[in-house]
């Protein structure tokens, strides 16, 4: 589909050059094209979707569509700087729609006040990727086996209190080209010595390797044999959001809400007996999560979403421009320790 894109919209205006002059020398024009010829679907405005929207506006993509049917409250109004202060009980696409526009009128900004559980199949296959934050299990099933199917780009995000999450599905070949520095290899002419006959590398010119990726669908990056003699010996390396992020996904589908400070101490007893009926089915032991994990995972604080929505926006944007390697395929931040980890999950 990027190629298509590229083929239909290979020119860039002055102005456009002007804007995004800084952005071209860093990846390239062609890359530049790409993005400017690419339409992304945003599904939920909260504090980590105004970071993504954000990032993708200034990064220039030539459409964004932001879908949320909720109204704005009180804590979406603190977790993100889209809303203005005036919008409480407005529609937060709606709200949020000005502030996003402003950041790059080049960019086509638009709201879908709708609500995505009812959005048809058709209604995804418009868009050269989707991201979907604060979204059920089952719905991110659903998109991400359909736009698998249609070499539409994936995306999936969270933000849990401390802890936050994104995950992505390219495809079964994503292509994309790498910058290396370039290596000259060593002639004849070159003295004596064993120094001389390696190669040497330039630092001051480089060169554009294209290379492949392959991802595995959502459903697979979550079925695992945790069983096996190689999965069990792995378990502690797992960082333990991949863990959290299951049991936090039950809790949103059972309850059809995340937990909320105004609930702690009933939504922390469901969290623990979660964990429970969770894990020990996939035959794991709640130790796996820390024992005070229900302390951390209330609400969607905003540096955490700034630092989870850098890493998503940034994805999105090397995907569809084809530029430099792509995380593969799980992003986990630990707000607690202060530290993020990229590692890949898949059934095979």
């Amino acid at each position: 589909m990027i190629d298509m894109i590229e083929k239909e919209d290979a020119i860039i205006s002055e102005e456009e050059a002007a804007q995004y002059d800084r952005q071209i020398r860093l990846w390239g024009l062609d890359a530049q094209k790409r993005l400017r010829g690419s339409h992304v679907l945003l599904v939920g405005l909260g504090g980590l979707g105004a970071e993504v929207a954000k990032n993708l506006i200034l990064a220039g993509v030539k459409g964004l569509t932001l879908l949320d049917h909720e109204q704005v409250t009180e804590e979406s109004r603190q977790a993100q700087f889209l809303i203005p202060v005036s919008a409480l009980g407005q529609n937060r696409a709606q709200a949020s729609l000005e502030r996003a526009q402003a950041l790059n009128p080049m960019v086509e900004v638009r709201a879908d006040t709708q609500n995505v559980e009812s959005k048809p199949d058709e209604f995804f296959l418009k868009f050269d990727a989707v991201c979907l934050t604060r979204c059920s299990w089952n719905l991110m099933m659903r998109v991400d086996q359909l736009c698998s199917q249609k070499n539409i780009k994936i995306f999936c995000g969270d933000v849990f209190g401390y802890h936050g999450y994104m995950f992505s599905n390219l495809g079964k070949e994503h292509h994309y080209v790498e910058e290396k520095p370039k290596v000259k290899k060593a002639t004849e002419e070159s003295s004596d010595g064993p120094e001389a006959k390696k190669a040497k590398i330039d630092p001051n010119e480089t060169t554009m390797v294209k290379k492949t990726a392959s991802f595995c669908s959502l459903k697979e990056a979550f079925d695992i044999d945790w069983t096996s003699d190689k999965a069990k010996k792995s378990i502690k390396r797992t960082p333990k959001e991949y863990f959290l992020l299951q049991v936090l996904l039950k809790f949103r589908s059972d309850k059809g809400r995340d937990p909320q400070p105004t609930n702690f101490s009933e939504d922390s007893e469901h969290l623990l007996q979660l964990s429970e009926d969770v894990l020990q089915p996939k035959g794991l032991q709640t130790d796996v999560l820390p024992q005070d994990f229900t302390s951390f995972c209330f609400s969607e604080m905003a540096p955490v979403c700034a630092v989870v929505g850098g890493v998503l926006g940034q994805e999105i944007v090397k995907a569809l421009s084809q530029r430099d390697a792509p995380h593969r395929n799980f992003f986990f931040f630990d707000g607690v320790n202060g530290g993020g980890v990229v590692d890949y999950f898949s059934r095979e």
